[in-house]
């Protein structure tokens, strides 16, 4: 049942980890001190019976003393040098670094037996229940347990004791990189107890240990094919390697890592390609907050957008204009942001609000537009008049600096240091590696020329989603589309739409010309009427107050928006569709329009009624349940599907997101009720179930229909994997998850392969 080092074949399963690297590395005749391991299998006995299998275990120590010319246990007689002292440290199949004890210095037989028994209790020690919980790593594992001679880097002054990685952890740099503690033991410099050097200081005074140990850490890395995290131990100018482990590194490490194996033979494209995560790439795209672990926050809300940065606190849009033109860094703060907010959210380095989800306008606007963003920040009690809001008994006053981190929601009243994005040769290597393996194309969510160069620079194939409603936030433009909500005649309307066609034009003209040949789909306006017009508190207009009451909705999710407003009001959408042509005339490009909310075909035989025979691809975004139902008959009058995901999951569970997020879905995810949040992870059962079964309908009508998915999910990746097995033909994204959606696609392409 105990395994010795020089014994034991390789079995993670049984002996942890920790316990196979050094079977491993006693098998390729690295300097281990000799040991044993006590498997997971007796730890399992362990926790059902309280009793560990003492003889064996004392059998195990007798042979151990016996390979070390030791002695162990209290013998008189016995110098310092000649007593065996072991320590023990648990060994779990999964590196779990310093959630779990270690003891040391162990004597005689009861200090062992109990140091084991503590040893296999720490598996249920609070951090690492947490760390278990943080890191999907299944409480059902459990953990070996690792004896060992001891080695003493404290012996004289030509000893020490370190750890070292093969390649920078940070950087991802080759060469050896870690720290080293003269005359010390291992804990001094886990314990944070003294500090250490860097490893260059072994190089200067013993050379030829530090040479043996830079060869040691080079076969390592050889041989696992992978960046080595190893602990040492000198002990009177002879070096012993105590354990080796795959390192943890930064996303921009692991991927300059996972490039340069690949590129020195180690691995595979394929393997490097496989080796890269999302979140390593999510790291490198945006800001972060240096060592956020150092800092408390002072309030939490949404995650809306992802990134880091900090400013002077301002609570009105024309504010963070002013702040900006002065080069000073600004935080829109904000109860909710609207349309009529648009030039202070473009000028903001991130915004900040006390209402609103994950699909309000502050969250899917910066989204876009790649700043972060905290949404429904529902501690922050706000004055707009005052310009300041008060959390936890402080207040912050307009000029104020605070930092907010959307990648977390955390918000704190102060400047933070941030850790600048950079996009490396090997990020952009390693994509377009990942590009030779995927069949699913990677689109754009872009709305307008800057969005859309910024799209082609992540590498976007094209356009899926060109929301046409962000283009009348410009204060000019929400001028003229309130001129026709207000008109009380058609004529009127007829006037005030011709003042915005030159505009759309213009708009469509620079997005197509920008994409330079490579396809665009443009949806027609969604958004409900009201959404372009002020709050009643925000006017005293009595017709505008009026015109607001009119258009005022129970569920304006569910009402008046989409096809239904471009059927009620031709002129909007006869307006879009002529300037969508006209542009296309110009600039020669390829370009598909998507009619929104659609529940029949009905509505886009009218719609397309309105083209008046121009020879150009229509196509609708499936969000409604019944779009699902009705799929085989839209696909005999549509040119392409797109799912719109994030309306799709609200209609399948009658939840609004915002609402389900504040008020109970935390709840049924912490109970067990719901796995996942649906407006995150796609929720297969239910709304992929729909999918699937509109593509399977569509596609009997038309073999060869184009089905996009332009919802957030596109971006997530265990949604891709779905999409991916569904057929779905390309994902369009935001700008910043054009990355994730190549890599992701390229490794559930190269999975399937290997299956």
């Amino acid at each position: 049942m105990i395994d010795f080092f020089d014994h034991a074949s390789p079995d993670a399963n049984l002996q942890g980890n920790k316990g196979t690297n050094l079977v491993v590395m006693t098998g390729l005749r690295m300097p281990v001190p000799p040991g044993f391991i006590i498997p997971i299998d007796v730890f399992r006995e362990f926790q059902q019976k309280g009793q560990l299998p003492l003889a064996e275990i004392e059998a195990a120590l007798r042979s151990l003393a016996e390979k070390t010319g030791k002695v162990f246990g209290k013998d008189p007689s016995a110098s310092s040098e000649q007593a065996l002292y072991v320590s023990v440290r648990s060994s779990a199949p999964v590196s779990m670094p310093g959630m779990m004890d270690t003891v040391l210095n162990l004597k005689d037989r009861a200090e062992i037996m109990a140091a084991i028994e503590r040893i296999f209790s720490s598996w249920n020690n609070a951090r690492a229940i947490e760390y278990r919980r943080l890191n999907n790593i299944s409480p059902e594992l459990g953990t070996a347990a690792v004896v060992q001679a001891m080695v003493f880097g404290n012996r004289n002054e030509r000893s020490g004791t370190g750890v070292v990685f093969s390649r920078n952890p940070t950087t991802g740099e080759p060469g050896l990189f870690g720290e080293y503690l003269g005359q010390a033991q291992g804990e001094d410099i886990v314990s944070g107890q003294r500090t250490p050097s860097p490893v260059k200081l072994l190089q200067q005074e013993m050379p030829v240990i530090y040479a043996e140990l830079e060869a040691k850490a080079q076969a390592l890395e050889r041989h696992f094919r992978e960046m080595q995290d190893i602990e040492f131990t000198v002990e009177d100018g002879r070096l012993f390697i105590l354990q080796t482990r795959s390192g943890k590194r930064s996303g921009q490490a692991a991927i300059r890592i996972a490039v340069d194996l690949a590129k020195e033979g180690m691995i595979s494209r394929e393997e490097a390609i496989l080796r890269v995560r999302p979140d390593d790439l999510k790291a490198v795209l945006y800001k972060r907050i240096d060592h956020p672990e150092k800092y408390t926050p002072a309030a939490r809300g949404l995650n809306a957008a992802p990134g880091a940065a900090f400013g002077r606190v301002v609570f009105h849009p024309l504010d963070a204009v002013a702040y900006a033109k002065k080069n000073e860094r600004v935080i829109l703060v904000r109860i909710e942001t609207s349309p009529d907010d648009i030039q202070g959210i473009n000028a903001a380095d991130g915004i900040l609000t006390s209402r609103g989800g994950l699909t309000s306008h502050a969250a899917i606007v910066t989204r876009a537009m790649g700043k972060p963003c905290v949404c429904g920040c529902e501690a922050l009690k706000i004055d707009l008049k005052k310009e300041l809001f008060e959390v936890n008994g402080r207040v912050i006053k307009k000029g104020e600096v605070i930092t907010v981190d959307g990648t977390t929601g955390a918000v704190y009243l102060q400047a933070l240091p941030l850790v600048e994005a950079e996009v490396t040769r090997e990020f952009s290597e390693v994509l377009s590696w990942a590009d030779e393996f995927r069949e699913m194309g990677v689109w754009a969510n872009a709305d307008t020329p800057e969005m859309v160069a910024q799209a082609l620079k992540f590498g976007a194939e094209g356009v899926g989603l060109c929301r046409t409603e962000r283009q009348f936030n410009t204060p000019e433009r929400l001028i003229l589309i309130r001129e026709f909500i207000m008109a009380e005649d058609a004529r009127a309307r007829t006037e005030a739409i011709k003042n915005l066609e030159k505009l759309q034009k213009e708009d469509f003209a620079a997005i197509f010309a920008a994409m330079k040949g490579k396809p665009v789909i443009v949806r027609l306006l969604d958004l409900p009427l009201h959404e372009f017009l002020p709050r009643e508190e925000e006017t005293t207009d009595p017709k505008v107050r009026q015109k607001i009451r009119d258009l005022e909705e129970v569920n304006p999710m569910l009402g008046h928006r989409g096809v239904r407003v471009g059927i009620s009001y031709p002129e909007i959408y006869c307006m879009q569709i002529d300037s969508i042509a006209e542009a296309r005339e110009l600039t020669g490009a390829n370009v598909g329009i998507m009619i929104p909310q659609v529940i029949t075909v009905q509505e886009l035989v009218t719609v397309k009624q309105y083209c008046r025979s121009l020879n150009i691809r229509f196509g609708v975004m499936i969000e409604t349940v019944r779009a699902c139902m009705r799929a085989g008959k839209l696909a005999q009058e549509a040119d392409f599907f797109s799912f719109g995901t994030n309306d799709l999951t609200q209609a399948t569970f009658s939840f609004s997101r915002e609402d389900a997020e504040k008020k109970f879905l935390t709840t049924y995810l912490e109970k067990g009720i719901l796995q996942d949040n649906p407006f995150e992870v796609v929720d297969v059962k239910g709304v992929g179930r729909l999918m699937q079964t509109a593509i399977e309908w569509g596609r009997k009508e038309k073999p060869d229909l184009n089905v996009g998915v332009c919802g957030e999910h596109a971006g997530e990746p265990r949604s891709i994997r779905f999409f991916h097995d569904i057929g779905v033909t390309y994902l369009s994204v935001s700008a910043f998850k054009i990355p994730v959606a190549r890599l992701v696609a390229a490794q559930v392409e190269m999975e399937q392969r290997g299956k």
